[in-house]
Order: C-alpha cells, then structure tokens, then sequence
C-alpha cells in the first residue's frame, strides 16, 4: 500500500513566524480568540505542529474563526485544505485591480534551494510598482517580508506594521526552478485606505541572482476595468536570520 506523504503548511508558517509567534504562543492566542467570541477551543502546540506539518489539512469550525481572529485573515488564505475550492473567495474580486500589484537562479543556489536547505530563508524587501488609473499616475508598494523555504517552495509574509502603506499585508506563494522563481501574490488592502479594504491577487515570476540574494521580474493582475495590467517587482535579502528579535527589528515600514 502506497502512503502519500503530508504537504507542510508553509503558507501558516510564515503567519505565525510573521506575527512574531512560537508555536504556544499561537496556540495560546487561538485559545483565547475563541474564549473572546464565546466559542472555546483547545488548541495546543501539539494541533499547531500538526497544522504546520499537514497532518492535519482542515481546521473545524471553532478553529477556523479563531484562526481568522488571529491572524486577521480569512481560513483560505492561510494554506489549508478546504472543502470549498479559494477560486470562490477570489472569484468576486477578479476584477480589481487598479492598484496592479507589483514587481517583485541561483545556478547554484537554486541547486541548494531544490534540496530544501533554506537558501532564501530570511527577511527581504519586496517593492513593486504599479499604475493607478484614476490618479493617473505610478506608485510604489513596500513591505518587509519574512520567506520561510521548505524544499523548492517559497512562502513570503509581509510582517507587522512593515507595509508602505498602512495596513496592507502580503502574501506570497512561489515554486523556485533552477533560476526562476514563479508563483502568485495576495494583498489585502486598508479598510480605510484608498482602495476601500479590497483584496488583490494575482501572479508573479522573477528570476533569481546566482547569490540567491535578489530576485526580480514582473507580476501580472487584473484592473478595475477587467483589463490585464503588470508591472516591475523584486525581493531584496536583508537578513539570514528569522529570529524573534530580527523580525521585530524589521516590523516597519521599509526607507
């Protein structure tokens, strides 16, 4: 009998690794997140290794809100496996992207990076440049983001008030080959902000420096107008390290 072994929730990972968060520390806040809306739960280190690992691929129901509550993002972007397909939570946004997010080999790193021995580990700079159309003019978003490797896959997550713009975190979600590093991107915008808290995604591919310590190409996305728009992107390394104190260090918004 063939066995298939377990995906790991890299996407959760780095959540939790961008909050700032041991494992005990996330499965405490879940705990009182569902005392907080008077729905108790017994998450433990244990369920979040679990989750982490993908042993355990759906939340229930009473984690899931909690999850939700404590990472301020919706179950499905947060790397588990559904019953309901995210195709559903992106199809009445697929229109809008006025903010067309941005730009983001490693011959031999990307040799090091497929036997899965961090090499992109650490946190980066992404900036990326997009067109707004009812200003009529280019902008600029930047983040400071936490990348988390396990294997030939890459999760980045924005950490912590580390946005240009105010309370936008990002999320991304790539798959290096040799020197090219392809996949998609999500953001969340300000509920206050200009684009009215509206959630954009789309896809990004970069190419990778053979020191493994910039990456840039393009990312494409949809505009308002259901029209198809890209734009420059690139990931600058800044530090190895993903400790709790580099990533608060880095938990503002980038010069």
């Amino acid at each position: 009998m063939t066995t298939t072994a377990a995906m790991p929730n890299d996407v959760l990972r780095a959540v939790r690794i961008g909050l700032r968060m041991s494992q005990d520390d996330f499965a405490k806040a879940i705990r009182r997140a569902g005392a907080e809306v008077g729905e108790p739960n017994d998450a433990s280190k244990r369920l979040v290794q679990r989750w982490e690992a993908g042993t355990s691929k759906t939340p229930r129901g009473v984690y899931a809100r909690a999850l939700e509550r404590v990472t301020g993002r919706p179950v499905e972007a947060l790397g588990f496996t559904l019953p309901v397909p995210m195709a559903r939570v992106h199809a009445d946004k697929a229109g809008g992207h006025d903010m067309d997010a941005g730009t983001g080999g490693i011959a031999s790193a990307a040799t090091s990076a497929q036997r899965g021995d961090g090499t992109f580990s650490g946190v980066w700079i992404s900036r990326y440049e997009f067109y707004s159309s009812s200003r009529g003019e280019t902008y600029e978003g930047k983040h400071h983001v936490v990348v988390v490797q396990h294997g030939n896959r890459l999760t980045a997550q924005s950490l912590p008030g580390a946005s240009s713009n105010p309370d936008s975190p990002l999320t991304l979600d790539l798959t290096v080959d040799r020197n090219v590093v392809t996949g998609s991107w999500v953001e969340q915008t300000a509920a206050d902000g200009y684009y009215n808290g509206a959630r954009y995604h789309g896809a990004i591919q970069l190419l990778a420096e053979p020191t493994g310590r910039r990456m840039a190409g393009k990312w494409v996305g949809f505009g308002k107008d259901f029209d198809v728009n890209t734009g420059p992107w690139e990931l600058r390394l800044v530090d190895r390290s993903t400790s709790k104190a580099t990533l608060e260090r880095y938990s503002s918004p980038p010069e």
